[in-house]
């Protein structure tokens, strides 16, 4: 009877897969932006400027957009590191960049990209569009402003133009914010809102369509653990591009920003490693951030714990200490609430768990509760206070 049963199991989980493999293959038709998160590539991507190697985006003006990308080794235009910082890849492995805003446009010009949608949008229809992006430690400056504009025709824009403004003959800008600078390193904040078609718009364009008298910028500190030079504008990295068309009275689902119960941010922290650091000065450089009231690891935790793992192995002699952290209002929610208790603790237990199975021996780790008594170094003046907690939620490590 058992074996019927679990039969009878496959065959259900069989056809759950179909439906479900089936309606994901639906959901990404809905999209009519082709190749939405750069995932499709030709060739070696070594040097910034070479958004057009990822197939159908282009760079609409004569200042070449860059493209980045996941598992490259090349110090310019890898996601782990690059020439502008880092960012884990909002969807995919790859992600686009772009100049949103410069100081001086004599000495460096804004960069756009554009993509022809997959059909024309159709007049009266109203579209959902969405699209993330993340500030990079490269900028010296943040700015707003950030949106998506439709045209018909790509020869409106032209290549000789150093940026591009909107205006009012059919070419719409869309989700540009005047009150904000997006100014967050970490994470992906995402653009979106209702565009009605006035017909005909085959081209889609991120970027700045403002010009320097109505774009609000802000001056921002290097980050400390960034060793590139910054430029004298604001850089963005761009992934997970959507368009797609709403249903009559149907609205697009946006993230509101409101204060959760208790915050949702993961922060990671940027990595990078040079050929000078000795190996104790790379793996203590790694570290894992959580999420308020959690211990799982996130891709770029996992990504570290791989790297410690390697270099234990390769170096038997390591000892390491993981010293877990928590937020303050994580501790002091505990004493109300129990299960948001040893935080600290359970965040040292996931990474005591996961290095040993990756055959690193237990008598090799040690482990340090800190509690929220020692600030992330990572915290900036810049942070308010969701940021500041949110870098405090992590894991470092000690060679031994």
């Amino acid at each position: 009877m058992k074996y019927k049963l679990d039969i009878q199991k496959m065959i259900l989980l069989f056809v759950c897969s179909i439906c479900a493999n089936g309606f994901l293959f639906s959901q990404k038709e809905l999209n009519l932006v082709k190749n939405s998160s750069f995932e499709s590539v030709e060739g070696k991507v070594k040097k910034i400027g070479m958004i057009e190697n990822a197939l159908d985006w282009f760079s609409a003006t004569g200042k070449p957009a860059d493209l980045f990308v996941g598992g490259e080794k090349s110090v310019e235009t890898s996601t782990a590191a690059n020439l502008f910082g880092a960012e884990e890849p909002k969807d995919g492995k790859n992600y686009a960049g772009i100049v949103a805003y410069t100081f001086n446009s004599d000495k460096l010009q804004r960069s756009y990209i554009y993509s022809k949608l997959s059909t024309p949008l159709k007049k009266g229809n109203r579209y959902c569009v969405k699209f993330y992006v993340s500030f990079a430690e490269a900028s010296k400056y943040s700015s707003n402003n950030i949106g998506a504009y439709f045209t018909k025709e790509i020869n409106e824009i032209g290549e000789d133009k150093t940026y591009i403004v909107g205006n009012n003959a059919g070419v719409v800008l869309h989700a540009s914010n005047d009150k904000e600078s997006f100014n967050a390193t970490f994470g992906w904040k995402e653009i979106c809102g209702t565009f009605q078609a006035k017909g005909g718009e085959s081209y889609i364009v991120i970027g700045n369509f403002e010009d320097d008298v109505k774009t609000r910028y802000e001056k921002v500190k290097k980050p400390a653990n960034f060793e590139n030079d910054q430029i004298i504008g604001a850089y963005y990295y761009i992934d997970d591009i959507s368009v797609e068309v709403l249903e009559k009275n149907a609205n697009c689902e946006c993230m509101v920003e409101v204060k959760n119960k208790y915050s949702t941010l993961l922060v990671e922290k940027s990595i990078v490693i040079t050929e000078k650091m000795s190996i104790t000065e790379q793996i203590e450089i790694q570290q894992a951030n959580f999420v308020f009231g959690k211990s799982n690891l996130s891709l770029a935790g996992t990504t570290s714990l791989d790297f410690i793992a390697q270099k234990m192995t390769e170096n038997p002699q390591i000892k390491l200490e993981i010293s877990g952290h928590s937020d303050s209002q994580e501790d002091s929610v505990a004493t109300i609430e129990p299960e948001y208790a040893d935080m600290d603790l359970n965040r040292i237990n996931t990474a005591v768990l996961y290095l040993i199975e990756k055959g690193i021996d237990e008598s090799r780790l040690m482990s340090s509760r800190e509690g929220h008594a020692i600030p992330s170094e990572e915290i900036v003046e810049t942070d308010d206070e969701e940021v500041r907690m949110a870098k405090c939620r992590r894991i470092t490590f000690k060679v031994r």
